[in-house]
């Protein structure tokens, strides 16, 4: 399969996986991107619209209560953050509800943690819950219930790259869409080097893929990067096709149904077991 043929391959996606972050949602100033936020349910609800199931797995909501709660700052100390996310979930689902009933469609919150997922009974319990809100029509919103998650608040950066990894997993998804403050993986450190480029296909994340993303004796890159990369690794080798895209303008969606090269596919190790 070549590279073209791998991108089109996406355009037969009928699950799809959109990972939002903090950064996507929000601008320099902590509040919320109203624009890009009704930009991303335009995105979301045409591609429902089209038959095709989808699963938001959405940031922010620290974000969202530190606004709410007028603070200038993110709270130093897990306590005060688990506050900031109790408030900020509510008024995160508030404003999902609001963007998406404009377009006629209906947003159920899931709040995750880890110990769910590595439960069997409890992990078979939100599938259920996920495949019977998707025979509905309703686009499930699912974040890490960062209110009892003291590990992961730890380590905010990452912990929806590999959550939605999951989500793709347990919801047997096609495709895992993740929008990002960045355009991709780059061949080396764009800040650096001004003709660095994106990379469009990684048919195998291995040690040399790993070391762009700033991995063991690199200088570049970020943990961030690397972060997505172990989400990719996991719904790769689970036959998911991930692709990393900037979310700057949420109409990349569009593009990347349409089997458009944006940002970089990560191809699926091998055919998805059901």
């Amino acid at each position: 399969m070549d590279d073209k043929d791998s991108w089109e391959k996406l355009m037969f996606a009928r699950r799809v996986v959109i990972k939002v972050g903090t950064s996507t949602l929000t601008r320099s100033t902590g509040r919320l991107n109203l624009r890009r936020l009704n930009a991303l349910a335009v995105a979301i609800s045409d591609l429902m619209n089209q038959g095709v199931e989808v699963i938001l797995v959405s940031s922010g909501a620290v974000a969202v209560g530190c606004e709410r709660l007028g603070l200038s700052e993110r709270p130093g100390d897990i306590i005060g953050r688990q506050a900031a996310s109790s408030v900020g979930q509510a008024c995160l689902m508030q404003i999902y509800e609001k963007f998406f009933a404009e377009y006629n469609h209906k947003v159920a919150q899931l709040l995750l943690t880890k110990d769910v997922i590595d439960s069997y009974s409890r992990r078979a319990n939100v599938e259920n819950t996920l495949f019977r809100l998707l025979s509905l029509g309703v686009l499930p919103v699912i974040n890490e219930n960062d209110a009892v998650s003291t590990d992961e608040l730890s380590f905010t950066f990452s912990e929806n790259d590999t959550l939605s990894a999951y989500v793709a997993l347990i919801s047997r998804a096609g495709l895992l869409i993740i929008l990002s403050d960045v355009d991709g993986l780059y061949d080396s450190d764009p800040k650096k080097n001004p003709d660095a480029k994106v990379i469009p296909l990684v048919m195998r994340v291995d040690a040399e893929i790993e070391k762009y993303a700033g991995g063991p004796g690199d200088g570049f890159g970020s943990g961030g990067m690397l972060s997505k990369l172990s989400a990719v690794k996991l719904a790769a080798d689970a036959g998911i096709d991930v692709v990393i895209a900037s979310g700057e303008n949420p109409a990349v969606i569009f593009d990347i149904m349409e089997g458009k090269p944006v940002g970089t596919l990560f191809a699926a190790s091998k055919a998805r077991t059901e």
